[in-house]
């Protein structure tokens, strides 16, 4: 019973250091535009969407005009193999 309980803690550790390996990025700059799914940044000359949920903590008060520091992470939700072209014989001399 110990041994499994071990194993089982280890496998959770194990996970939740897996997890946190998720690269972080920040993007800064004043909110352009806040709803329950998403916000907007301004970036330099660029609008910046970010997506959100009811997980995504809040500090303060979310508001458009507000300078905003936004953590996100980049995570794929599909990947698409394209086969590769055959490459064209070259002609003989």
């Amino acid at each position: 019973m110990k041994k499994a309980l071990a194993v089982i803690g280890l496998i959770l550790f194990l996970s939740t250091l897996a997890y946190g390996a998720v690269k972080t990025y920040q993007v800064t700059g004043p909110v352009l535009e806040a709803t329950d799914t998403m916000i907007a940044v301004q970036k330099d000359k660029e609008r910046w969407e970010i997506a959100r949920d009811a997980n995504t903590k809040v500090t303060g008060d979310l508001k458009v005009g507000e300078k905003v520091t936004v953590e996100y992470r980049m995570t794929a939700t599909k990947v698409e193999v394209k086969a590769a072209k055959p490459k064209a014989e070259k002609k003989q001399k």
